[in-house]
């Protein structure tokens, strides 16, 4: 029997362990369970230490979703590591429907459930849907979810296909695959590490997939709201470091140019709408990102890659054209 870790990377997530690990602890039957302490200043450590069941680990320094993971799935032995947020309510069955098919697919690297909204629970949520794809811009996308706009779940995605990319918040992963890829990139610290990661996987030739057979339920924003400031900042700049390591070298200038119009009409947006904090956040990101240049290294395309992009924009395809949900965009 394959061995199976399921790692809660925490920070000052007292509350969300409180309410949420009961449910992993009833529905993961057969699976260990870890809770990777990310120098949580809060009460966290203390009352982990009376539940029964749960291995801790306590990371001495706040490394972040990229780092805090590196370090613990370093420290950590299984076949499969499951990567599941301390705010995510899990179901009955939703790890054996994904290891059963990982199972029998050895060359899938990684696989996501449909994630919903726990406090809207007919919906999907926005940190990964149904499973993520890639414009040829380097926008990230989800079956389920276009930029703000959230699909109701009426099975329209149970289908389990390829994606380009699965969500951090609940990743089921080969812990063989995350370690010969060279885990995340620790750089990013947090936001988007898991594209980044999963495009480093297809270009082995691994795939990745989302099991619409398997559901759970995300909070989302538990660390950083999706409206906070420095989450603004580490979307863009890691946004462009990823296009910039994982974009063939032909067309990574042509992209990271376009990005550059297209990130100031989105600050442009952001004006309209009072968001000041968020422009500036915007300006930060892309001076971190042409200081970074000179240390990120290029990713070669591999004969075996499985790189896929859409072909054409989803940012007009959106905002233009005005197609809003996943089905709607010409394939």
């Amino acid at each position: 029997m394959k061995h199976v870790a399921i790692v809660i990377l925490n920070y000052n997530g007292q509350l969300y362990l409180e309410k949420f690990l009961p449910f992993v602890r009833q529905y993961s039957e057969g699976c260990e369970i870890w809770v990777a302490d990310n120098a949580s200043t809060d009460q966290s450590l203390a009352w982990l230490s009376q539940v029964p069941d749960i291995r801790v680990l306590v990371i001495p320094d706040n490394k972040g979703y990229a780092g805090g993971y590196n370090y613990a799935l370093a420290h950590i032995q299984a076949d499969y590591f499951i990567l599941l947020n301390s705010d995510v309510e899990v179901t009955p069955g939703w790890v054996t429907s994904v290891l059963d098919y990982m199972d029998v697919h050895p060359d899938v690297a990684a696989c996501q459930p449909k994630i919903k909204d726990f406090r809207n629970r007919s919906r999907f949520e926005y940190a990964g849907a149904a499973g993520g794809y890639m414009d040829y811009l380097g926008y990230p996308y989800s079956r389920g979810r276009l930029f703000d706009t959230c699909e109701e779940d009426h099975g329209q995605y149970d289908a389990t296909v390829d994606v380009f990319w699965a969500t951090g918040a609940c990743l089921f992963i080969r812990s063989d695959a995350f370690q010969e890829s060279g885990g995340f990139d620790e750089r990013f610290f947090a936001h988007m590490e898991e594209i980044d990661l999963c495009w480093r996987l297809l270009n082995r030739g691994w795939r990745i997939v989302c099991c619409g057979n398997s559901e759970v339920y995300h909070v989302g924003g538990g660390t950083l709201h999706k409206s906070n400031p420095r989450k603004t900042f580490l979307n863009y700049r890691n946004n462009l470091m990823m296009i910039y390591k994982n974009m063939p070298a032909g067309q990574t200038t042509k992209v990271i140019l376009v990005r550059l119009m297209l990130d100031g009409i989105s600050s442009i947006r952001f004006m309209m709408a009072g968001a000041w904090p968020d422009v500036g956040a915007i300006l930060r990101a892309h001076f971190a990102f042409y200081g970074f240049i000179p240390r990120l290294k290029k990713i070669k395309k591999n004969p075996k890659s499985r790189v896929k992009l859409y072909t054409r924009s989803v940012v007009w395809e959106y905002f233009v054209k005005g197609n809003r949900y996943f089905s709607k965009l010409p394939h």
